[in-house]
């Protein structure tokens, strides 16, 4: 996707974050948008910001665990602005919980949304995308889909199923006109740790202080993430690693993938937060 110039270009989990970052960057290079979330207040402040740069913009109410929402979703779409070029499957939550205690319920919430709205979200879009010249699905998995860390059980499965799932999607779409990214943030300073659901007996710390600490180590914004992923789409890259945490990541997990939680010392950080 070379341009983004009067492309219909669909994005979840658009009240925040990412998703606001990425529709206020594809508007400034004239794409049509349609910008779906849960959080309806943040996704009206998102289309304000939208609709200041000129650009086209419908909003809709979106719960993309939901399979019937996502395909009417979709179909509103096509109604509205006549075709869809780009998806960005970005809707997330976390969950911060060991594997002993965290119940079934808070399990599926998480991989509802973070997983199977992926698959909805692509399944539901995928007989537009091959209507038009040039398409592209923009996947948003996470450096936890490379490395698995204590406490993110559920969000690792999450995470690595998505990029597996988009894999696998790439090679199916090889020789079409439909593209296929994955994209691996590392540590970006948005809201996801602040509005998870957060076992704090387990993870041994209060929830502000859970989020204090990630934004410490957080070290890429929102905005620069979005940059890095639009010209990962503009690139055709099948992995899109965001954040220089990201990087080395996957490169330490290729190099040791046996033995790199005592590089990060993961263990030993629990270890202590029981201590």
């Amino acid at each position: 996707m070379k341009s983004f110039a009067q492309r219909v270009v669909v994005i979840t989990g658009a009240a925040s974050g990412i998703g606001r970052s990425l529709a206020l960057q594809l508007a400034q290079r004239g794409a049509r948008l349609a910008l779906a979330d849960m959080n309806l207040d943040g996704l009206a402040q998102t289309r304000v910001l939208v609709e200041k740069t000129g650009a086209r913009c419908t909003t809709h109410e979106l719960d993309v665990a939901d399979r019937e929402a996502f395909e009417v979703f979709a179909r509103q779409v096509v109604a509205e602005h006549g075709e869809v070029h780009v998806v960005f499957n970005n809707a997330g939550v976390a969950l911060v919980d060991s594997v002993e205690s965290q119940s079934y319920e808070d399990f599926n919430w998480l991989m509802n949304i973070n997983f199977w709205g992926v698959v909805h979200g692509t399944r539901a879009f995928l007989p537009y995308l091959k209507l038009v010249d040039e398409a592209h699905i923009v996947n948003v998995s996470s450096v936890f889909g490379i490395l698995a860390v204590p406490l993110q059980s559920a969000y690792n499965s999450s995470k690595f199923a998505v990029r597996g799932f988009t894999e696998a999607l790439k090679m199916e779409m090889a020789g079409s006109h439909i593209n296929v990214s994955c994209v691996h943030p590392g540590g970006i300073r948005t809201g996801i740790v602040r509005n998870s659901r957060i076992n704090e007996s387990a993870a041994g710390l209060a929830r502000e202080q859970l989020s204090a600490e990630f934004d410490s180590k957080a070290g890429t914004s929102a905005d620069k993430a979005a940059a890095i992923i639009v010209r990962g789409v503009q690139k055709n890259r099948r992995r899109i690693l965001v954040g220089t945490d990201a990087r080395v990541i996957s490169l330490v997990t290729r190099l040791f993938p046996g033995s790199y939680e005592n590089i990060f010392r993961f263990e030993k950080a629990i270890r202590a937060r029981r201590a």
